[in-house]
Order: C-alpha cells, then structure tokens, then sequence
C-alpha cells in the first residue's frame, strides 16, 4: 500500500470502506468521517447501520493501536452478527492493514495489539476491560441499563469513543434518554426513504402487513408509547412541567 493512500485512509474512514468494496450512502460517508467521542444512530431497520459500525471498529483497531475494540448487543449471537460485518471490512481490505495475530468467531487480534471483541449480553461477565478506544452498542434499545452502565467505566482513562445505534424499543431505557439529551451526541436519524436499498413499493408493503404503530417504529424511527398505554408519554411530561394552566373548580 503506497504511503499516499494510507495516509488518506488513517484521515478518512470512508477511504477505507472504498478499499474494502464498500460504497457507503451519504449519511454514512458524515457518520465514520466525524471526530465526536459520542455517535448516536436512530436508523431504520437495514439502513446500513452495521455495516458502518464495521468500518469504525476496523480504522480504529488499525490507526490507534494498541485499540481494544468491544462489540456489544443484548445477546451473544446479535454482537456476533455485528463482528461478522467488521470480519467482512477487514478482509475485504487484504493486505491494506495488519495482520491478524489471531482470529476466530468472537475476537480478531492485530499484530499490532489491537483486538475486536464481540461481548456477551451479561453485565457479569465483561467488567475487566480497560483502555478501550471504541466502545460500540448494538440494538441498543434493546441493552439493559445495567449492562450500559456496567461499560462505560471502561473508557474512563482511555477517554474511548462510544456508538450508539439502534431502531427504537418504545419509550424507555438508556438509547431512549440518550435521543432526549441528543443535542449532547453527533446525531444520526436516517428513516428508510433515506435508504437507497429500500423500495418504496417494500415500504408501502410493510405499512399494510406491520399496521401504522410498528411500521413508524421500524422503519420511520419514532419512539411509539406501549399500545396499552392509557396515557401518552408526551402528555405525562406536560403535567410534570408544572407550567400548565389550573382551574379552580
């Protein structure tokens, strides 16, 4: 590799997804070029979002070495899907980056120390990393918040970056909170018209089959209240404001 293109790749990591076959849209292209230390994806369902993920767990284990990487989803085999996607980027890139020390369905070790790691979904069981540069969640509306605030100490000293991304999962838990206070985050929301692989004939098939409540969670990103709900989560943050007018009956 000419020294030309990985100094365009250590500055660019949609230089490096090009290399590896990858063509990304533009939502993803802004995504893997931006220097935040916290990203927060609210994406449609097949938008892409993994594929991205890929990408930064990759540049990073190459460009900041030594870079524990972590991968982590509620389950086991859902942080495994993700790792198969960064498998697909650094493969595709041959010879472009480090060699693998090790590698096997869980965890790729570079030669130059860095590891990708997919985590089990158990907060027990994954307390005793420390300086990880990359710290990525998976579904995360759907991650426990025991097991969200059980990893974030792990990027304390590193000062590591953190990726959120996710469809959302009603109007609760850790993602949830985060899209509340995204104004702290480099916000992404990308509705599947965004989606160049999405059909609109498959959308319009999808809003018959799913019903209006499902379909505007999966596909349009919106944070829906529970169906048996008796009051909307709107109306309830309206009360607590304390702000509204009261009549003296």
């Amino acid at each position: 590799m000419s020294i030309a293109l990985d100094l365009a790749m250590r500055l660019d990591p949609s230089v490096m997804a090009e290399q590896a076959g990858i063509t990304l849209d533009p939502w993803q292209a802004r995504m893997v070029q931006s220097q935040a230390q916290r990203l927060l994806l609210n994406c449609s369902r097949q938008s892409g979002k993994s594929t991205i993920a890929g990408v930064l767990a990759v540049h990073t284990a190459h460009y900041e070495e030594p870079a524990p990487v972590l991968l982590l989803s509620k389950a086991q085999r859902q942080s495994q899907e993700l790792f198969r996607k960064c498998l697909d980027v650094y493969h595709g890139l041959g010879g472009s980056v480090d060699e693998a020390k090790a590698e096997s369905a869980l965890q790729l070790e570079l030669e130059n120390g860095s590891r990708i790691i997919s985590l089990p979904g158990k907060e027990e069981t994954i307390r005793s990393f420390s300086g990880v540069k990359l710290l990525i969640i998976d579904e995360a509306s759907r991650v426990p918040d025991a097991l969200y605030m059980a990893v974030l100490p792990m990027l304390a000293v590193s000062g590591g970056r953190t990726v959120l991304l996710s469809t959302p999962f009603g109007t609760r838990g850790f993602f949830y909170q985060a899209y509340l206070q995204r104004a702290a985050w480099d916000y992404y929301e990308v509705p599947a018209e965004q989606c160049p692989r999405i059909s609109p004939e498959f959308l319009e098939e999808m809003r018959e089959l799913m019903g209006e409540w499902w379909f505007e969670q999966e596909f349009h990103c919106k944070f829906m209240d529970s169906e048996t709900a008796a009051f909307r989560s709107e109306d309830i943050d309206r009360i607590m404001q304390g702000d509204i007018e009261t009549w003296k009956l």
